[in-house]
């Protein structure tokens, strides 16, 4: 069976989730850090793209002391697996995601990825080769569903997110909405990609809670078109 996927973003009040630059912007505040925290603590997995990594260089690891004391209790790592989908291996190895916080580490690969630079991932993490040209995203989530993790908290970046959306993986979806606006057309957003031309394939979600958080509000969703597990 396929793993249980969230996805969590923080936005501006215009869905900018960076600068054009693609520079990492401080959208929502501590008490939304520690809610993510917690999110983060009660998945098996956390994921991210290589974007997110090359851009913001994230440990991906629970930054709460009792949140990880919580984990340990529960007779799991203090820390969930982190994973990176990587199709072509760009990711550095002095990664912090590589290093920072003990755990397990799955790196993502397609076919195209050097292969020497796998073998020198593999001293570090789990390298699994999903897919020819790039990472065939059902099949990975087919093999951490295989690995035992039921529970997957995705980070981004908007590449993968809209990657997860378009395969119909996505089943519940968190928007912090920040009380800024980044503004440029260029600007991503947490979904990028070529987005749905025809209104029939679009990604409908049904709101499950409103919650103000600080200077902005939490948006809860639950994505309608899922498909059906394997």
């Amino acid at each position: 069976m396929r793993p249980h996927v969230v996805v969590n973003v923080a936005m501006s009040a215009d869905g900018k989730i960076s600068t054009r630059e693609r520079r990492q912007v401080k959208i929502s505040g501590v008490q939304d850090f520690q809610r993510v925290d917690r999110l983060k603590a009660g998945a098996d997995a956390v994921m991210v793209g290589i974007g997110t990594v090359l851009a913001d260089d994230p440990s991906l690891t629970v930054k709460a002391e009792e949140c990880r004391t919580h984990r340990l209790n529960r007779g799991v790592d203090e820390h969930p697996v982190r994973v990176v989908v990587d199709s072509t291996a760009r990711i550095p190895l002095e990664a912090s995601v590589l290093h920072k916080g003990p755990g397990k580490r799955i790196i993502a690969v397609s076919g195209r990825a050097d292969p020497r630079k796998t073998a020198a991932l593999q001293n570090m993490a789990t390298v699994i080769i999903a897919g020819v040209d790039e990472v065939d995203l059902s099949l990975l989530m087919d093999k951490l569903g295989e690995m035992g993790i039921r529970r997957v908290m995705v980070e981004g970046g908007g590449t993968l997110i809209a990657g997860l959306i378009n395969a119909g993986l996505v089943d519940e979806i968190y928007t912090f909405i920040g009380n800024m606006i980044i503004g440029g057309k260029d600007s991503p957003t947490f979904v990028d990609g070529d987005g749905f031309i025809q209104e029939s394939l679009f990604c409908r979600l049904t709101l499950l809670e409103t919650r103000r958080i600080e200077n902005g509000v939490l948006l809860h969703w639950h994505v309608e078109n899922t498909e059906t597990k394997k």
